[in-house]
Formats: C-alpha cells, structure tokens, sequence
C-alpha cells in the first residue's frame, strides 16, 4: 500500500491522469464532429470536469514535488470527478424521464459571467443537443450511463490513493 501513498509524488501517475482525461475529451470531440451527435447542456458541464481532471493531471505532473501544488492537484481532481458523476447522474435521471415536465436541462449553459466558456471556444462548450435525448448507445448504455462508469472511477481512485497517502504519511 505503501506504492499507492507514494504515486502522487512522481510526476508519471499525475501525466497518466491528464491523459487519460484527455483521451474521454478527444472521444467527445469524435462524437460530436465525426458522428455529429451534439453536445447538450449537461454534456458540456461534464467537459469542464473532464477538463478539471485534465488541468489538475498536469498541475500535478508540473510540480508533484511540491506539497502545496500537489495538494491544489488533489483539490482540482476531486472536485472533477466528484462534480462530473454528480452530473452524469442527473443526466441519465433526465433521460429516464424524459417525458416529465419536473426533469429538464437549460437552454443555455449557466458559466459565471467571467468565464462564459461557451462564447469563448464555442467548438467545445455550445450546447445544441437535447438532454432527453439518447441519441447513443453502447451495450445497452447511453452516453451518461458510460460517464457515471468513468467518473465512478476517477472517484475511487482519488479516494484508494488520497486514503493511502494520509494512512502512510502525515503530508499530501
């Protein structure tokens, strides 16, 4: 368990992280612009937790030596995945009753008004989709039925290794 404590301290665990955060956001790029389903509202809150997860990857792979950075890495990652299954789950409670008049997305995305991201880089944060919709499915599993899967795992692993470095060490 002791290898578990010590990842966050070498630069090549934090790089897989960004990765592998990048890799889901390269696949949501080929879903929208290569088999052109659009992104709704909830999709694109969910990117900017992939994106959280992505930053905090290279923050950690930058300066994983240095504790206050490290733990300014964990902060990000947590609040990622932990925002992005809060909101994949309530995607797929949209979808299942799509029909109900008690369950609907936006029209447009709710960014503070000093990151309005979606005027920004449009390409990436536009909503144009219908949240109801499931226009996608892979073995029985619509598009936020797979990301509960992958935030679900972004989510243990932060908690196996934040556990394991706070039982081995008394730093982050």
């Amino acid at each position: 368990m002791k290898v578990l404590s010590d990842l966050t301290t070498h630069s090549k665990p934090w790089l897989l992280l960004a990765l592998s955060a990048l890799a889901i956001e390269l696949c949501a790029l080929f879903f929208q612009y290569a088999m052109n389903l659009a992104p709704c509202i909830m999709c694109v809150y969910q990117r900017v937790a992939i994106f959280a997860i992505i930053l905090a990857g290279f923050i950690g792979f930058t300066g994983c030596r240095f504790l206050i950075i490290r733990f300014f890495a964990y902060a990000l990652w947590a609040t990622g995945a932990i925002w992005g299954l809060l909101i994949a789950l309530e995607h797929v409670e949209i979808q299942e009753s799509a029909n109900s008049l008690f369950f609907s997305c936006d029209l447009f995305p709710n960014f503070p008004t000093w990151a309005p991201l979606h005027e920004w880089i449009p390409f990436l944060f536009e909503a144009t989709g219908d949240c109801g919709d499931i226009a996608w499915e892979f073995l029985g599993y619509s598009m936020p039925q797979w990301m509960i899967v992958v935030y679900g795992i972004y989510t243990l692993t932060f908690a196996i290794i934040l556990t394991n470095r706070l039982m081995h060490t008394k730093r982050f």
